[in-house]
């Protein structure tokens, strides 16, 4: 699994997959939704620690892990349903179903691949959710 990470995600220069938000939203790295991530974090009272993450907070597990936080946390000014709704509106729901595409697209992908059916699966499920409210 770690040699299909790093051959997917990893490696010198420009990797075969883009986990990040920007990518699929923007066309480039470090772009715009990457501000306005960064704004919804900075409102969430969310840092990212650049020693011990070197990826941007739009990398998918990064925003997963915002995520968690949101269901999870104990403030419920900050961790509610209504937050958790618009955080995954406005920062994932758009593009993680491009970024499963492009894993189960791969012919390097196997594990990876059925990662991303799971995702996708997934996010379409939390979609529903989120439409009931």
């Amino acid at each position: 699994i770690q040699k299909e990470h790093d051959a997917l995600f990893g490696g010198v220069g420009k990797p075969e997959v883009y986990a990040f938000a920007s990518h699929y939203l923007s066309g480039f790295l470090n772009e715009k939704p990457l501000a306005k991530l960064r704004d919804d974090l900075t409102a969430l009272g969310l840092t990212r620690d650049a020693s011990t993450m070197p990826e941007t907070e739009d990398h998918i597990a990064y925003l997963f892990e915002v995520m968690r936080f949101l269901i999870a946390g104990d403030d419920v000014e900050i961790c509610n349903l209504t937050r958790q709704q618009q955080f995954f509106s406005r920062h994932i729901q758009s593009w993680a179903d491009a970024l499963c595409d492009a894993i189960q697209a791969h012919p390097k992908a196997a594990f990876y691949s059925s990662l991303a059916q799971l995702t996708r699966a997934f996010m379409a499920v939390e979609r529903q959710a989120f439409d009931m409210l």
